[in-house]
């Protein structure tokens, strides 16, 4: 029997739709590795990940197989062409999630909620069935920013049904001490949290800031602003579900650099929604900084991004290691995952370096 990754999907926003097409890809051409970080993990490819169960609260996306609801509602093309793809997931129909705080005010401008279950605990049992039924193995959270409740909420759900959780959105739960030890009594691996892009502006922020550190410059004032089409930045609108995001981004900066940066000098988030980038983003970057004799030096780079496919590589990646982990039964590897993968990993992680966590995370993949 084929060894697979069943994965249930928390959100089927674009993140969501360019994992899918993802694995639509290298399931039609196996041979290819370019664009993956692991070609295989744990004996596992692209391909062994299977999408068995999907949840949303959009009208245009509940009711539908997961391959329809990946072009609907508010989603945009991912850049991924589309002659290329045999779809998949076309046995699986989004189910109905609860809403609780994961649709916002600027959300509700540009979707329709459907209708919730009248009683929440006959809600959460449909759901804990659902994911038995379909043999999820991982859970894969992709809410919007600032879903706090919600997030909560579902990292119950794995508890209780025994799955991995694998969190997106930059809501702590990796990092929170007591969600940490729950997964922990429970065996089961937790990895998060907020996702690092494959080639994003915060791994390439990370690397400008250390090379400051490591050329012996130093850095006075650092700002990252960031700006992009798609959903999650319009979401983003809505300055409230902020704050996380900004502790996440900012330090996974800060802590690259070895020296000290006053609060004041750090800019780093999401800025604006420009509707014509669709799901491309751009990100500026600026460091400014004083070297030999204190001469000074800036530097500003410019990165455009597919936004959504730039996630889905990492994400690839964390089910994978989530599934392996279970396999192995050794879910404390799920930390320097969490710390290689992720924008906001757990403290307890010495995050040292990219290099640090990668090396740690390959050991463990290899046996060695």
């Amino acid at each position: 029997m084929t060894r697979t990754v069943r994965i249930g999907i928390i959100g089927v926003g674009n993140c969501a739709r360019a994992l899918l097409e993802g694995v639509a890809y290298y399931s039609t051409h196996p041979e290819e590795t370019a664009g993956l970080s692991h070609p295989v993990i744990g004996g596992y490819t692209p391909a062994a990940v299977v999408p068995a169960a999907a949840w949303d609260v959009d009208v245009d996306k509940v009711g539908y197989t997961l391959w329809e609801a990946r072009t609907r509602g508010q989603n945009l093309d991912v850049g991924i062409p589309q002659d290329e793809l045999k779809p998949i997931a076309q046995d699986v129909r989004v189910s109905r999630g609860p809403a609780l705080d994961g649709a916002g005010s600027k959300y509700r401008e540009r979707i329709t909620v459907a209708e919730p279950t009248v009683d929440p605990e006959a809600e959460a049992d449909r759901i804990r069935a659902e994911i038995r039924t379909a043999g999820v193995q991982v859970l894969v959270n992709y809410l919007p920013v600032g879903s706090q409740a919600a997030t909560e909420w579902w990292a119950q759900i794995a508890l209780d049904t025994g799955t991995a959780f694998v969190n997106n959105i930059p809501v702590f739960i990796a990092r929170n001490e007591t969600w940490r030890a729950r997964f922990r009594r429970a065996g089961l691996p937790l990895i998060g949290d907020d996702i690092k892009s494959q080639l994003g502006a915060t791994y390439v922020h990370r690397v400008l800031a250390r090379a400051f550190s490591d050329r012996g410059i130093t850095l006075d004032r650092t700002y990252q602003l960031n700006v992009g089409g798609n959903m999650d930045f319009y979401n983003m609108l809505e300055a409230d579900r902020l704050a996380t995001k900004r502790v996440s981004k900012s330090s996974a900066v800060t802590d690259a650099y070895a020296g000290a940066l006053e609060p004041g000098n750090v800019h780093i988030g999401p800025s604006d929604f420009v509707p014509w980038l669709g799901d491309s983003k751009k990100a500026f970057i600026r460091c400014e900084g004083r070297g030999f004799a204190g001469a000074p030096i800036e530097l500003e780079m410019q990165l455009t991004v597919p936004d959504s496919p730039n996630s889905a590589g990492i994400v690839i990646d964390a089910v994978r290691i989530a599934k392996t982990a279970l396999d192995r039964d050794e879910p404390d590897a799920d930390a320097w995952a969490s710390a290689w993968l992720f924008k906001a990993p757990p403290r307890e992680v010495a995050d040292d370096s990219d290099t640090s966590a990668r090396h740690r995370l390959d050991t463990w993949l290899t046996g060695a």
